[in-house]
């Protein structure tokens, strides 16, 4: 295991917890947000703020949050139980027209962006609705989520096609729980809000990091409805693999590993330093010892297959990727659409930057994934390295 100090901040005066960071560079937003999370009253033992950091809604991106009793919607995030999924084939190669070819017919059948399946998907690719627990979200919304399993979403979501340090070609899928994760992480949120304003929370409103205390209804139907997100988000990641596969087979015959498949946004109940605590994990990823993961980097960069070392510092996690180092409005004024298409053109990357609105996800909106990978050691090591050859955005 690589030994490598994680830049600790606890003697500040500012944090009431422990803060323990695997960066140098922390935006002043997210500065602030981390500053929050060390005085709730119920954060256990010390935050810990991953190498990928930026400033989210309440909790920052790649931030590591573990509570005694409650659970924070917002330390959650929106897009529940969004994660990645990667599949090893046993190509070696790929000629850049069947690629072409591949990604063609991919387009057509995994709908992406606000697009969704015309007809309701088969009930069996969902997961089952336990009928003892209370999900009203999730009943209200599963009719709609039948056409939605199976869709890739916008934002940052992703399909790419990979050459591997291991002589493979690989498949990759970076996806969430679409609609119905929103909806959930909303209407939770919100009864978070109004209930903490009834309780007269100590937790300031402008903080954004209400909460549900789990020995309550409310919390406990939050945590049902939210690992049905986690499970819906996987079952779709599994369907698009599925549909991708066979297009792959069609055109190539080729065989396919099992899938690695793990989220990146989500709470569960984990043991940490004697205690039972509810770890917050949103955009970071598990690296329990043993455990293999997925790192993805930008559009233009490297992705990485890792195994965890189980850093108890980092509550056993790391990162989730690379990390913006500027939003989405700031890519589409500063970057350049000629520079950046120029980056993946002399790459030979097959990818979808046509204009000015495509910069909010190009490489030059992301932090340097080597760097990021470095400041991890000590949580993850290497296992492949995946350099992009073919990308469809969400």
């Amino acid at each position: 295991m690589n030994q490598i100090n994680p830049f600790l901040i606890e003697q500040e005066k500012r944090y009431s917890l422990p803060v323990k960071i695997w960066t140098e560079y922390v935006e002043d937003s997210a500065k602030e947000q981390i500053e929050n999370l060390s005085k709730l009253p119920f954060a256990f033992h010390h935050i810990a703020i991953m190498p990928d950091v930026h400033m989210g809604y309440g909790m920052p991106i790649g931030g590591v949050l573990a509570t005694d009793g409650v659970v924070v919607p917002n330390a959650v995030g929106v897009d529940i139980g969004c994660g990645m999924c990667a599949v090893e084939t046993s190509l070696t190669d790929i000629d850049l027209d069947l690629l072409k070819e591949i990604m063609g017919e991919i387009r057509k059948a995994v709908p992406v962006g606000f697009t969704h399946h015309t007809i309701e998907q088969d009930q069996s690719l969902m997961p089952k609705i336990n009928e003892y627990l209370e999900m009203p979200i999730v009943r209200r919304e599963y009719k709609s989520a039948l056409k939605q399993i199976g869709t890739l979403g916008g934002g940052n979501h992703f399909i790419e096609i990979q050459r591997g340090s291991d002589s493979h070609v690989w498949i990759m899928i970076h996806s969430g729980s679409r609609n119905i994760g929103k909806q959930v992480a909303d209407y939770y949120n919100k009864k978070a809000v109004s209930l903490n304003a009834e309780w007269m929370s100590p937790v300031p409103r402008e903080w954004q990091l209400s909460f549900l205390p789990l020995d309550n209804s409310i919390g406990t139907e939050y945590m049902a409805e939210m690992n049905y997100c986690v499970e819906f988000a996987l079952a779709n990641r599994k369907l698009m693999m599925d549909v991708i596969c066979g297009i792959f087979y069609k055109f190539t015959g080729c065989d396919f590993k099992p899938a690695i498949n793990i989220a990146h946004n989500y709470a569960t109940l984990e043991n940490h330093f004697g205690r039972n605590v509810l770890v917050h994990r949103k955009g970071a990823t598990l690296a329990r010892e043993g455990i293999v993961g997925i790192i993805p980097g930008s559009m233009g960069s490297k992705s990485y297959i890792v195994r965890g070392l189980g850093n108890p510092n980092s509550f056993m996690s790391c990162s989730h990727g690379a990390g913006r180092k500027m939003s989405r409005t700031a890519a589409q004024k500063e970057l350049s659409l000629e520079n950046e298409i120029d980056i993946l053109n002399k790459q030979g990357i097959v990818h979808g930057i046509r204009n000015i609105k495509d910069l909010d996800e190009a490489t030059g909106a992301y932090k340097s994934i080597d760097e990021v990978m470095k400041n991890q050691s000590d949580l993850v090591d290497v296992l492949v390295e995946l350099t992009p050859m073919g990308v469809i955005k969400g």
